[in-house]
């Protein structure tokens, strides 16, 4: 059975990028293979573990739903083919891109299809990490139901915060099944206020550790360099890794 990690949070809290560190971390502990699944539509997790992605698990969607099935070739057939076609192979990982959501019209058949597929898959590695968009309704759209750890990422700011603790009620509402869910602060300044230590007491969200803002990420960035290439001497590499090896047995 795969152990499941997903990854939310507000739009600019580093989320992504802390998904590749966890990638990075497990492939170092020698917990691989690891599929990396990217479930955001905007995605880009390949450009922080340095991986090209030419087929997303939509496209395959989009072509069942309008029919663009070869002559001859069963649906099933078809969407095996594709599901194997999106997955890219890494060292010790692969990942695999949801692509951009459904438009209009039902999708019912080759969703099924798709999540069958996927289930089979994930169930060929002991670790997943999920890199998900805002809100929660992605992970039960095609990724594992039973998510074992949910990592919701913060800013050090009232929003970040406030978006987090919403996350995590609804987490508790949707039935996706989140075994343990924990708050990490990223880009975190040298000192914590006040203020955001009493709404994560009051928010009853268990934190999981502070990771320091960092000059080299920000630069890795800029320059379109795979922020998994941050040695692991790097201070935010560092206080990621005390965290993981914090959560995860």
């Amino acid at each position: 059975m795969s152990f499941s990690i997903a990854l939310a949070g507000k739009g600019g809290t580093g989320k992504t990028t802390l998904a590749g560190m966890l990638v990075k971390y497990l492939v170092m502990k020698g917990k691989s293979p690891v599929l990396a699944v990217d479930a955001d539509c905007n995605a880009n997790l390949n450009e922080v573990l340095g991986v090209k992605v030419t087929e997303t698990l939509g496209n395959a969607r989009e072509n069942m739903k309008k029919g663009d099935v070869p002559s001859g070739m069963t649906k099933d057939v078809f969407m095996s083919m594709k599901l194997e076609e999106a997955v890219v192979e890494a060292d010790n990982f692969d990942l695999i891109v949801m692509g951009q959501p459904e438009g209009p019209g039902c999708y019912c058949a080759a969703n099924a299809l798709l999540a069958g597929f996927l289930e089979k898959l994930t169930n060929n590695y002991p670790y997943i990490v999920m890199d998900n968009e805002a809100g929660m309704e992605h992970i039960s759209r095609l990724t594992t139901k039973n998510v074992d750890i949910l990592l919701i990422v913060s800013d050090p700011s009232k929003r970040g915060l406030q978006a987090a603790l919403r996350i995590e009620d609804l987490a508790k509402c949707l039935k996706i099944g989140v075994g343990k869910s924990y708050l990490v602060i990223n880009q975190a300044k040298e000192n914590s206020s006040s203020i955001m230590k009493e709404m994560i007491s009051e928010g009853g969200l268990e934190l999981a550790g502070i990771i320091p803002e960092d000059e080299t990420i920000y630069e890795f960035d800029l320059n379109g360099r795979p922020t998994i290439e941050i040695p692991e001497d790097n201070k935010a590499v560092k206080a990621a890794f005390d965290i993981f090896d914090k959560i995860i047995n």
